[in-house]
């Protein structure tokens, strides 16, 4: 059996997205730019992908700008308000769980004389409106909060911190990257002035993405060239790929709520099978289903090493993380695992599943029964486990 649980690093494109892209490689090919009858075919159909992300987001066509993906719409958003609105201030305020396509971005922009403001949140990790709030200052322009985390799932209270920024003449910025297609997202009921996505997220192609940026937010252009994007963005459409995100958006959409109780039905299922048939394991962050994502679980194994297990499931078929994949490379602990409080060498056991829509019971079950074979198996052979099993026999 193989089992994918590693949907929060990307999905599988929808088979009716995959239909909807293949004209525009070769059929309707012209330039999105051209004048010409092949290139207005194109336009159209960028133009209606638009529409169909405007729709999704509660969001003018206009605000709609696309990208290659969401790390550069990070990139835009950050970069973009600090050069537009440098003169006014330069402080920013963002977590210490963001992704790395907005903490590496902050950590630049220090680099250039702007101060950065690093909040920690709780043990579930949940960052506090309050925390936001005594962080500001009279030189901020901007406020950076993800919407829901991709490590442990976290959902941040996105809709007060925005309409605190607001109330404080403050631009609020939230990467949505993992929140689209899982939870509900309305840039207008939650106070949003700018926001990041990506298509692979949904179960749309990889290498599109897009920011919304509120009618009347001034943000400096980001890529220099042509007129496209209205002249925030040049360089030549990725037409089948916007097609493919318009697409991917659309059915994400359409029964969030459906889309959400199927995974976290699996995802309540898998953690309690964890918890109550290996030992020495521990949960991070909330189970809390209003403020957790509904397929994601994080879980910290004791005494053994979360690259070894993950190791060994992939060889059961089973692929899940141990962590945000753009570090899957890094050999440091999580920075969400160490910002909530858990001690590096208990991260370093830590293992990411995040479910999808293809998922069902019969592969939980099966996975879970590996794991435990998996656990025992590396347990057996650990120094640690061993003396904690001696302690445990001489007490």
């Amino acid at each position: 059996m193989r089992v994918y649980l590693d949907h929060s690093a990307t999905t599988a494109t929808d088979k009716r997205v995959i239909e909807k892209m293949l004209p525009y490689f070769s059929e309707i090919y012209g330039n999105a730019s051209s004048q010409h009858t092949f290139g207005v075919d194109a336009a159209k159909a960028v133009e209606n992908a638009r529409i169909q992300v405007a729709k999704a987001l509660n969001a003018s066509p206009n605000e709609i700008y696309f990208t290659s993906g969401g790390t550069e719409s990070d990139n835009m958003a950050l970069r973009g308000v600090v050069d537009a609105h440098g003169k006014k201030g330069r402080h920013v305020i963002t977590t210490s769980i963001e992704h790395h396509a907005i903490i590496e971005t902050c950590k630049m922009l220090e680099k250039q004389g702007v101060e950065v403001t690093y909040l920690t949140p709780d043990k579930s990790g949940i960052v506090s409106v309050e925390k936001v709030k005594e962080a500001m200052r009279e030189d901020t322009i901007l406020v950076s909060v993800m919407t829901a985390n991709s490590e442990i799932g976290s959902i941040q209270p996105i809709k007060e911190i925005g309409a605190l920024c607001r109330e404080r003449k403050i631009l609020f910025h939230t990467d949505a990257v993992q929140a689209i297609g899982n939870i509900s997202v309305d840039v207008k009921r939650d106070n949003i002035d700018l926001l990041s996505l990506s298509a692979h997220k949904f179960y749309g192609p990889k290498g599109v993405g897009v920011i919304y940026i509120r009618n009347g937010v001034k943000v400096s252009r980001f890529m220099i060239g042509g007129e496209q994007e209205r002249k925030m963005r040049a360089g030549t459409y990725n037409t089948p790929g916007i097609v493919g995100a318009g697409e991917a958006i659309t059915l994400a959409c359409a029964d969030i709520e459906g889309h959400a109780k199927h995974l976290s039905t699996l995802r309540n299922h898998l953690a309690k099978r964890i918890v109550e048939e290996i030992p020495f394991c521990s949960i991070n962050g909330t189970m809390d289903n209003d403020k957790r994502l509904p397929g994601n679980l994080n879980v910290t194994f004791d005494f053994i090493e979360g690259e070894s297990i993950l190791l060994m499931l992939d060889m059961a078929g089973i692929a899940a993380s141990s962590g945000s994949a753009c570090s899957s490379g890094s050999l440091e602990p999580s920075h969400v695992l160490l910002s909530i409080g858990v001690p590096a060498e208990r991260a370093h056991g830590s293992i990411r599943f995040t479910l999808g829509r293809d998922n069902d019971l019969e592969q939980i079950d099966y996975t879970v029964d590996k794991l435990k074979e998996t656990v025992e198996r590396l347990r057996a052979i650990s120094p640690l486990f061993k003396t904690v099993e001696g302690e445990k026999k001489n007490v």
